[in-house]
């Protein structure tokens, strides 16, 4: 398994929600016999608290100014989680590879975080919430999709996370305008809880 490759995915899928990219990676290695999945994730325990906050994040993620609220919480999270998922997948021994790794997937997760929130907060301008809605089922087929990939075909899903991610933050830089008046709304919305 091309771990460098694994690593990129994994931590552009933690930026979108590191507890499905966790719970995705646990069941596979538990279910599929995947090797090079970390034990850890495979863990009933791990398995059933990643899927419950995974499932949290999924309804959070739906209503426009909650998902932007979570988004900001987890500007903590998933860039940490990116970097976590990172070293494990490289074996974390205190060598210089697995803390590179762990490095390039917390940078990851913090680039693909940074550009879907972004593009979230423009979305929830919208005054409909379908297009809220169609956003975050977006990335949650894309998320399945990369991580599932990653596992057989790591090199093409690095592919698929980079290609997601450049277009991600060209959407971020054209809706620039949007994302400040949904920042503004967002700020608005906290104001009245």
């Amino acid at each position: 398994m091309d771990v460098v490759a694994l690593t990129f995915a994994s931590g552009w899928a933690s930026g979108i929600n590191a507890y499905a990219t966790v719970f995705l990676l646990g069941l596979i290695g538990r279910l599929g016999g995947v090797e090079g999945i970390p034990g850890g994730f495979q863990r009933t325990d791990v398995l059933i608290i990643m899927g419950v906050l995974a499932l949290a994040e999924f309804f959070a993620d739906k209503i426009p100014y909650l998902d932007s609220a979570w988004d900001a919480v987890s500007t903590f999270i998933r860039p940490v989680a990116g970097a976590l998922i990172g070293a494990l997948l490289a074996g974390a021994s205190g060598e210089l590879l697995p803390m590179t790794l762990g490095a390039l997937g917390g940078v990851t997760a913090l680039v693909s975080h940074a550009a879907k929130s972004g593009v979230r907060l423009a979305v929830n301008t919208s005054p409909e919430p379908l297009s809220n809605i169609g956003a975050s089922l977006a990335g949650d087929a894309a998320l399945i999709t990369v991580v599932s990939l990653a596992v057989a075909y790591p090199v093409q899903a690095a592919i698929v996370a980079a290609v997601l991610l450049a277009g991600t933050i060209v959407l971020a830089l054209l809706l620039l305008a949007q994302i400040r008046k949904g920042l503004v709304a967002f700020r608005t919305w906290l104001a009245t809880r």
